[in-house]
């Protein structure tokens, strides 16, 4: 014997309900990327990571064979490798070193400095003591969080000079992306008391100790991007909505300290600067800043190709080996560093 189901309105009533379950899940996560920057800065996280992986490959490959000291993983605050940095300098060097503090990009949401390794490794050989300072990203920590670490980072550094062959009166910061943009905002704050006034903070360093800055692709006047085209711009909103912790960050106090380009005064100390001619941040952030350092009398050293260069050298090609002008770029930020004290 056989039956016959009526099955068309059960399915029908089914396939009802399966659309709306759907629909509301297709609501709730477009809720969720409207009103939380965690899922957009994760995808973005993951992008960069995978990227700066492939770029250390590409640095180890220069690597140095200078015998080096290290103090790896060092911690100056509470909060496990997010305070830590690691220090290099040459092995048997006698007494401090000039100073490069080096604070790694990743567009203030990702990074670590593991992905700088290869290159500041390179610049101590180079004779200086060199540190790899990590700071907590966004969204897990928001404006100020990452200027107030990297500000204990560098009292944790003095308290320690001699053990850790510092100089303390020769500190350079040096920074990639995000890390030059953070780096310029300290050196704003220690040489602007006005500036570090409005921030309040109480700088850790004096004017007189902070002898220069190297600045690779960085960002020094967020203004703009609100209005940014294409997925770049994009990308950077949703960052600054991380490190900012608003969604509307442009109108808020961080948003307007990170550009740096309308407090810097001509006690900024000496400046090296470079961006790559396909790197849309050179045309608008990294010469520009150049051009207002220059406005202001303070001595600037300036790296940048021409456009129409064969050679197309993208956002932090000074890390891309490969190339012949990153490596040019390397032994200019050595003589440079070299030059300071002369």
């Amino acid at each position: 014997m056989s039956r016959t189901f009526e099955r068309g309105p059960w399915i029908r009533r089914r396939s009802s309900k399966a659309g709306v379950i759907a629909l509301a899940l297709g609501v709730i996560a477009g809720l969720i990327w409207t009103l939380s920057p965690w899922p957009a800065t994760l995808m973005i996280r993951a992008l960069f990571d995978k990227d700066a992986a492939s770029t250390v490959d590409e640095m180890e490959r220069y690597a140095t064979d200078v015998p080096l000291t290290e103090s790896l993983d060092e911690q100056y605050g509470d909060s496990g490798t997010n305070t830590s940095f690691d220090v290099y300098s040459p092995a048997g060097s006698t007494g401090p070193l000039t100073t490069v503090v080096w604070i790694h990009g990743g567009a203030w949401i990702s990074g670590d400095k593991s992905n700088v390794a290869p290159y500041v490794r390179k610049l101590a050989a180079e004779g200086f003591t060199v540190v790899a300072v990590n700071y907590t990203v966004s969204p897990e920590a928001i404006y100020p969080a990452a200027i107030t670490e990297l500000n204990e980072a560098l009292a944790y550094l003095l308290d320690n000079a001699d053990r850790l062959r510092i100089d303390p009166d020769n500190i350079v910061f040096a920074g990639d992306s995000a890390g030059s943009q953070l780096s310029a905002q300290l050196a704003t704050a220690i040489t602007n008391p006005t500036f570090a006034s409005t921030m309040g903070m109480t700088p850790s360093l004096s004017a007189d100790q902070l002898q220069a800055v190297v600045l690779n692709c960085g960002i020094y006047d967020v203004s703009g991007i609100p209005n940014a085209p294409g997925l770049g711009g994009w990308g950077f909103r949703v960052a600054l909505w991380a490190y900012i912790g608003v969604k509307d960050w442009s109108n808020t106090p961080g948003g307007e300290q990170m550009s740096v380009i309308d407090d810097v005064t001509a006690e900024f100390p000496r400046t090296w600067i470079s961006g790559g001619n396909a790197d849309p941040l050179t045309a608008t952030q990294s010469v520009p800043f150049a051009q207002r350092l220059a406005e202001l009398g303070v001595e600037t050293t300036t790296l940048f190709y021409p456009d129409d260069q064969v050679e197309q050298l993208p956002h932090e090609y000074q890390f891309h080996l490969d190339f012949e002008q990153a490596r040019s770029a390397f032994t200019s930020t050595v003589q440079f560093l070299h030059g300071i004290n002369q």
